[in-house]
Formats: C-alpha cells, sequence, structure tokens
C-alpha cells in the first residue's frame, strides 16, 4: 500500500480496499472471488495461483497476480510477454529455485542424503511443477526427495514421522508462507524440537523462528504489483502488460534458530546472506 500511497492514491479518496480471505486453509476460493464479483471492485489482487485461477470467472474485472509458479502452464495467460487475457502481474520461479534451495542446505550439510517436502498434496499444480523441475539438481546433488502432502496442522507431525522413518536430515518447506502466524509458529517449533533444518520460501517463516529461507523479495514484489494496479487504473490492459519474472531475491539466517538446533552454519554462508538474525 505505501507504493500505492507513493504513486499518488489514498484510501478513502481516490482509492478504496476490499480484503477477501478463505475461511480455513482447506477451503477453496470460490467464496472470497464470489463477494469481491459482488462488489464491483475494478481490479481484484490475487495472491498466488489459486486465488489468481479462482478468480478469472471474473471475466471482465482486471486481475494483477503477486506471483504464480508456471502461469502459462496452469492457464492463467497464454505467455509470459503477451498475457492475452484479464490476468497479469508478476510469476514466481520454480525448479531453479529448488536447486537453489538444496544447494544451500548442501552448502551447511555437505554429507545431506535425503529431503522431506512438505507442501501441498500431490495433484497440486505448481507443487507437481516444483517437485519435477527439482528432480534434475536433486540427482546432481545426491539427494533424495520425500514428498509429504500438507492440508493443514493436522498433518505437521505426519511430516516430521516421515522424516524420521525414512532418516531425513532437512526439510524444504512449500507450505504457503500466507498461512496463519499461529501455524507457521507450530510447525517451526516442531522443526525445533525434532532438531531438523528447514529452509523456506518467505522471510516471514524465519521472522517466526525459522532456520533459513531464500525466494523471491516480497516486499519488492508487492511494489511492482502497485505499479501494474497503477497502470491499469490509467487504462492499460492487462493482456497487453507482459508479466514479470523475479527480479529481486532475499536470504535470511537465523543463527538464534541455529544454535538451538546445534547446526553450525560456515561463516562464507552467513556472509552471503542479505540479513541475519542473532
Amino acid at each position: 500500500m505505501q507504493k500505492l500511497r507513493d504513486l499518488g492514491y489514498v484510501e478513502g479518496n481516490n482509492i478504496s480496499f476490499e480484503i477477501q480471505m478463505r475461511r480455513s486453509p482447506n477451503s477453496d476460493w470460490s467464496e472470497p472471488v464470489d463477494q469481491v464479483i459482488k462488489l464491483k471492485v475494478d481490479i481484484i489482487v490475487a495472491d498466488g495461483s489459486g486465488p489468481a485461477t479462482a478468480a478469472m470467472k471474473a471475466k471482465t474485472i482486471p486481475i494483477v497476480m503477486t506471483s504464480s509458479t508456471d502461469p502459462v502452464g496452469i492457464g492463467l495467460v497464454a505467455s509470459l510477454a503477451q498475457p492475452g487475457g484479464n490476468v497479469t502481474g508478476l510469476s514466481s520461479v520454480s525448479g531453479e529455485l529448488g536447486g537453489k534451495l538444496l544447494d544451500i542446505l548442501k552448502e551447511i550439510m555437505p554429507r545431506l542424503s535425503r529431503v522431506v517436502i512438505p507442501g501441498p498434496m500431490p495433484g497440486n499444480p505448481t507443487q507437481d511443477l516444483f517437485m519435477k523441475e527439482t528432480e534434475a539438481p536433486a540427482r546432481a546433488f545426491k539427494v533424495e526427495l520425500i514428498q509429504v502432502g500438507v492440508r493443514g496442522p493436522q498433518d505437521y507431525d505426519q511430516v516430521f514421522q516421515t522424516a524420521a522413518k525414512r532418516k531425513a536430515q532437512a526439510l524444504v518447506v512449500r507450505i504457503p508462507p500466507t498461512i496463519a502466524p499461529a501455524q507457521r509458529q507450530q510447525f517451526v517449533e516442531l522443526a525445533a524440537k525434532h532438531r531438523l533444518p528447514a529452509i523456506y520460501q518467505a522471510t516471514n517463516w524465519v521472522d517466526t523462528g525459522g532456520l533459513l529461507s531464500y525466494g523471491a523479495d516480497r516486499n519488492y514484489q508487492f511494489q511492482r504489483t502497485a505499479i501494474y494496479v497503477d497502470k491499469i487504473l490509467k487504462g492499460a490492459k492487462p493482456a497487453e502488460l507482459p508479466v514479470e519474472q523475479p527480479m529481486q531475491f532475499e536470504f535470511v539466517i537465523n543463527l538464534k534458530a541455529a544454535k538451538k538446533i546445534g547446526l553450525a552454519i560456515p561463516p562464507n554462508v552467513v556472509l552471503r546472506a542479505d540479513r541475519v538474525i542473532r
């Protein structure tokens, strides 16, 4: 919202916001999307592939996505250069990111050989793509990937039971960062209890007490989203606004969390971090 203010928008004066969320992490986006359609909003801002896909039923309302894994593959846009419909905004990366997350873990834990990946249930398009595109870097690192579907906090214990049974040494967490803070806290505490290093894709996990995060800078993504909103409100058509890929990434290390599980982070890795929690 700060970026919109910088662009001259003042809430209650020349812009207003209607925030709609799902009732629970397991519910779909139909109800909140139906609500914003009834409100006859000028633009829908969708944070992720799920809400963006659901919002496509609003065929005449422009949709700006803050991030989406493979928006072409899941049918949100015709191409990144020419979206062609009522959806545009920012994409995210998949396979390249998976390889980078494994690379960071491998630097910290050279003997790493098994990693559990808790995330959306198999069959979720973005999760399936992530797993598929992370297979090649995993083979290069000689790391076995073990997928565990997570529908909500009720499945957290299963993540760690699987990790213990399969003798996994770390986690690459694909649970969406938009879940409730209490749920993030619960997962982070379980990771610490089981002394399992975990790397996440959003900084709010590390701010909650998680060990590591690496991913697109969400603050920057939101700033770019505001620019799309501004352009559309001034008459630009989503079909003609190319989808941007992430240009800024953020690497955060929580040394307090590392100390808690007895993990030494090599100094050269610490020096590369954009932010270190001590």
